[in-house]
């Protein structure tokens, strides 16, 4: 069985996210959507919200199953006896930094954990959490980023009540 790790940190999810997550799940067999659980960020939902959300959106993969981890990527992979990660890019400036990060993660596993990139489609390019956020902040529209539910969940995290 060919298994591969989405991770990332999901707040929120968007449909880039799930553009993503729907690709991936074609090319493996099982696909882990893994939430990082960062210390260093403060993000709009907790861990176990991201996880919950996650599953929603994806209920209609069954082969994706999600959860969450802390700490290095590569133990994390390890554990779970996971030699890919998939990662999604947007930009060059994506690249650079995804990259950096799996050259980082490859040398670290000695050389047993490998990266896939997978490019955005071009209808969600533009699209990031921290937009998604930062629109939703001021109350504008985030229905072309996110999924209805997930929308409703970031306008309440903002105290607004709109109608999708």
């Amino acid at each position: 069985m060919k298994a591969a790790i989405y991770p990332g940190s999901f707040d929120p999810v968007t449909y880039g996210h799930l553009d993503i997550i729907r690709r991936a799940a074609s090319v493996f067999d099982e696909l882990t959507v893994s939430v990082l659980n960062n210390k260093v960020k403060t993000p709009l939902f907790s861990v176990e919200e991201r996880v919950k959300i996650l599953k929603e959106a994806t209920k209609d993969l069954p082969n994706v199953k999600v959860e969450s981890f802390s700490g290095l990527l590569v133990d994390y992979a390890a554990s779970k006896d996971v030699t890919v990660v998939v990662r999604g890019l947007r930009a060059i400036t994506d690249f650079e930094y995804e990259l950096q990060n799996a050259q980082t993660n490859r040398k670290l596993s000695g050389d047993k954990l490998d990266t896939m990139f997978l490019t955005t489609s071009l209808e969600y390019a533009y699209l990031s959490s921290s937009s998604v956020k930062e629109i939703a902040s001021f109350n504008g529209d985030i229905s072309q980023c996110v999924p209805p539910f997930v929308a409703r969940l970031v306008y309440e995290k903002f105290g607004h009540a709109r109608e999708n």
